[in-house]
């Protein structure tokens, strides 16, 4: 019987994840298919009872959901137990189980560059969903100074009760703090395809800035492109993306999947 798997999120028409999973299950012969889909919260219930009954094999969780859903699971390991962030979802042993990919993600995409990682600063624009994983896959790289910056100040102060040496920059004073980083990460929706942008350049970085955004759609943000022109180091989400997916699909199927050149070429030709 075919297994199916999703991804739940809302806006979610944007994501590349059924793609990325269909290109493995097709290319490992694996029986299963993964689809989108856009749920409201008061159907997470109706979502985890598909999950028990083997309606569903797993799902993917993006924003707004990622903390939302830890309510209706029934354990959570490893990274997503320290984060309570979960974006993959399983059944083991008839237990939900949440655990949380974004943390490998980020680290084997990017912070694999960062040399001399405990001299580093890095500051973290955003503090919703994928925040937390943002904070602990710094950590666990060995930076050791970490800001954290938000529109909403009361989600700082929430990250910061649970990463106890988090440092909080207020918003409006961003533009004047960015020169004292080293790595810089948007974990906001800002740049999204046909969504808000920062209402301002980043003129004022390092010249050796590391500058990563978590957004893949599109591939170079407004911002992305500004430092690009500056010849400033810049990596999209595409890579996280991309390696975030390779744990959940080994996760659930137990196959680690290749990242392959056809595999790069048929998710830049759906951007």
């Amino acid at each position: 019987m075919t297994k199916k798997f999703a991804i739940i999120g809302n806006p979610i028409q944007h994501s590349l994840s059924p793609t990325l999973h269909n290109y493995w299950f097709k290319k490992y012969n694996i029986d299963a298919n993964y689809k989108i889909l856009s749920v409201d919260e008061d159907k997470l219930t109706d979502i985890i009872k598909k999950i028990k009954d083997k309606t569903l094999s797993g799902i993917n969780v993006t924003l707004p959901y990622k903390q939302k859903i830890v309510p209706y699971l029934d354990t959570l390991v490893n990274d997503a137990r320290i984060t309570s962030s979960v974006n993959t979802v399983l059944l083991d042993n008839e237990a939900i189980i949440g655990e949380n990919t974004d943390v490998y993600g980020l680290q084997a995409a990017y912070l694999k560059e960062v040399v001399n990682a405990s001299k580093k600063s890095a500051l973290i624009i955003g503090a919703g969903g994928v925040s937390a994983s943002v904070v602990l896959s710094l950590e666990k790289s060995g930076v050791k100074n970490i800001s954290i910056t938000n529109r909403t100040l009361e989600k700082c102060i929430f990250l910061k009760n649970r990463f106890k040496n988090l440092n909080i920059i207020e918003w409006k004073n961003l533009r004047d703090f960015l020169i004292n980083y080293d790595i810089i990460i948007n974990a906001t929706s800002l740049g999204l395809k046909n969504g808000e942008d920062f209402g301002f350049d980043f003129e004022k970085t390092k010249k050796d800035l590391i500058y990563i955004d978590t957004i893949y759609n599109p591939l170079e943000t407004k911002t992305l492109k500004f430092l690009k022109k500056k010849e400033i180091r810049v990596f999209n989400g595409l890579d996280m993306f991309i390696y975030q997916g390779q744990k959940s699909f080994y996760l659930w199927t137990k196959v680690n999947p290749e990242i392959d050149q056809k595999l790069i070429e048929l998710l830049l030709s759906k951007l």
